[in-house]
């Protein structure tokens, strides 16, 4: 745990979640004025972590969710409700918990059906895809390159049972995952906590989530990159993920943010869904 790590907590209000930070570290926080005796941050501290601020966020919505059949026959997979809860809530409800109020929805498989959401969140924006039907998840990002800095990108079927995974701030381009003994998902292979490669399935690995943050220089890259691919000839059937983990990772350096186990919950199929939300038995 770094220093940003700390001031982040801290600035959360969550001083249980740097337990592993050196009494070293909180003592030369407190002597730089960034930090009070009751670990919470002075003016200094939260100037000090404005240029880390998350800007905005972009969710992937515009999919038909062929696994989730019937149901998405009539709802877009995000709009599913579990216990009540349609699942896009549970990332925008997050979202704004962190002062997050920008937030771009990239929308296609029966798009109207989205507008609901203008009552409870009239602040988000909406960016059409007209390419869902014919293309990879890449074309999505790709309409929405121009607000990929300092943005997280998030897949909108993910049910965030802790919010406090979306954080104000981030100091650099990062992943959700989770280290698991074996997966058949995609999964990262990491040195320390940098990225050096990705496939669907491993073992001794970190478990790729669809949540991930992109500070400006990358979000330029990412821009250029997926432009580029996305025009050339097989490029439209890549997930956008790929652009950079597979075509471009000379580009970057990604990390990886872990989570724990129930944290976030993919609900891929309608057995799953059944088996979560006996509603629907």
């Amino acid at each position: 745990m770094n220093e940003l790590d700390v001031l982040i907590e801290l600035a959360r209000h969550q001083p249980k979640n740097i337990q592993n930070a050196s009494q070293t570290m909180l003592a030369d926080l407190q002597q730089r004025g960034l930090v009070k005796d009751d670990l919470t941050l002075t003016e200094a501290g939260y100037a000090y972590l404005e240029p880390y601020r998350v800007k905005r966020a972009v969710l992937i919505a515009a999919g038909f969710g062929s696994r989730m059949v019937p149901l998405t026959y009539t709802t877009p997979k995000p709009l599913i409700k579990v216990h009540g809860r349609r699942i896009i809530e549970t990332l925008l409800d997050a979202l704004l918990a962190a002062g997050i109020e920008e937030i771009i929805i990239c929308r296609g498989y029966l798009k109207e059906t989205f507008d609901v959401l203008k009552d409870k969140y009239p602040m988000i924006q909406f960016v059409e895809n007209p390419d869902y039907a014919s293309c990879n998840n890449i074309s999505s990002i790709y309409y929405c390159r121009d607000y990929l800095s300092q943005a997280y990108i998030l897949e909108s079927d993910l049910f965030l049972y802790n919010p406090d995974l979306i954080r104000p701030y981030e100091y650099r381009t990062n992943y959700i995952s989770k280290p698991v003994e074996k997966t058949d998902d995609w999964c990262f292979d990491v040195k320390g906590d940098i990225i050096q490669s990705v496939s669907i399935g491993g073992e001794h690995c970190e478990q790729m989530y669809g949540i991930s943050y992109w500070q400006a220089d990358d979000a330029q890259k990412l821009a250029e990159d997926l432009k580029n691919v996305f025009e050339s000839e097989d490029g439209k059937n890549l997930y956008w993920d790929e652009v950079a983990l597979k075509v471009h990772p000379e580009h970057y350096t990604l990390a990886v943010r872990r989570v724990q186990e129930g944290d976030i919950i993919e609900i891929d199929t309608y057995d799953e869904l059944k088996a979560i939300d006996h509603s629907y038995q």
